[in-house]
């Protein structure tokens, strides 16, 4: 049988932000692979022009940038420290026992999908997930059933945003496209940033010392604690964050097609 192709979906801009927000190896800049995520970007009505120049003032940057550079600013953002961490269960379960089983029941989600992970990455990695939901769109065909699965984790991508606000970082469009993606206000994102402005920043060379101290002893000394179990699906995942949230529910704002712009518009390269 002939997989399905995440091209002929209007989700397959879930492709495209999981190539953008994943580290920025040798492969996304060769050939045309950031002049196509432009294009599909430039050309997406699921996302406001606002945004989408957001993303493409991105994707020019780390052309200007080129990948030496992009992969050290990438490390120095994304990979020092926890608050910008792109594994969704740790927002969700931190260190507990309960993320272990967390994993096993998305692996089980995405084996059932027919989705197989061929590289070694844990299946909660933001990105990875953001693939197997463009993989999916293009094969249940109920792109509103995506967009609320995005939704389910949409206050865990809008603590991120606002942290990546802090930091005036551009990756932070990306962001604010997958919340709009899931129907999300941008202004969900001002709600954390009173939350924000008393955080201390984790990703200083004394912060890290200092976490690397704790885990130590926190190992050697740990004692078992009562949990709850694990939910056995992406669903709720924010409600169970150690983020503010407002109350639940199982719905998406009613989808928004952004039609200003003109198809027949050259597409900034």
């Amino acid at each position: 049988m002939t997989p399905p192709t995440i091209g002929a979906s209007d989700l397959k801009i879930l492709k495209v932000l999981s190539l953008l927000i994943d580290y920025p190896n040798n492969e996304l800049f060769s050939g045309d692979t950031l002049a196509d995520c432009t294009e599909i970007i430039a050309r997406s009505t699921l996302i406001s022009p606002e945004v989408r120049t957001q993303i493409i003032d991105l994707i020019e940057d780390l052309i200007d940038t080129g990948c030496l550079e992009a992969q050290a600013r990438y490390d120095g953002l994304f990979e020092r420290g926890r608050s910008l961490s792109l594994w969704l269960f740790e927002h969700v379960h931190g260190e507990s026992r309960d993320r272990g089983q967390a994993m096993v029941d998305l692996m089980g989600q995405y084996e059932a999908a027919g989705f197989e992970i061929s590289v070694k990455e844990l299946p909660d990695y933001l990105p990875l997930y953001l693939e197997f939901l463009a993989y999916q769109a293009s094969v249940i065909n109920d792109d509103i059933q995506i967009r609320m699965d995005i939704a389910d984790v949409s206050h865990i991508i809008a603590l991120l945003a606002a942290r990546l606000e802090d930091r005036g970082s551009i990756y932070q469009g990306c962001f604010n496209a997958l919340l709009q993606i899931a129907g999300k206000p941008l202004a969900i994102v001002e709600e954390y940033q009173e939350q924000i402005s008393k955080e201390q920043r984790d990703d200083t060379f004394e912060a890290l010392d200092k976490e690397w101290e704790e885990e130590v002893v926190t190992f050697l000394d740990a004692q078992q604690e009562d949990r709850c179990p694990s939910q056995t699906s992406t669903q709720n995942l924010a409600a169970k964050a150690g983020v503010r949230t407002t109350p639940a529910t199982n719905t998406v704002d009613a989808p928004v097609h952004w039609v200003d712009f003109k198809t027949s518009q050259p597409v900034k390269q």
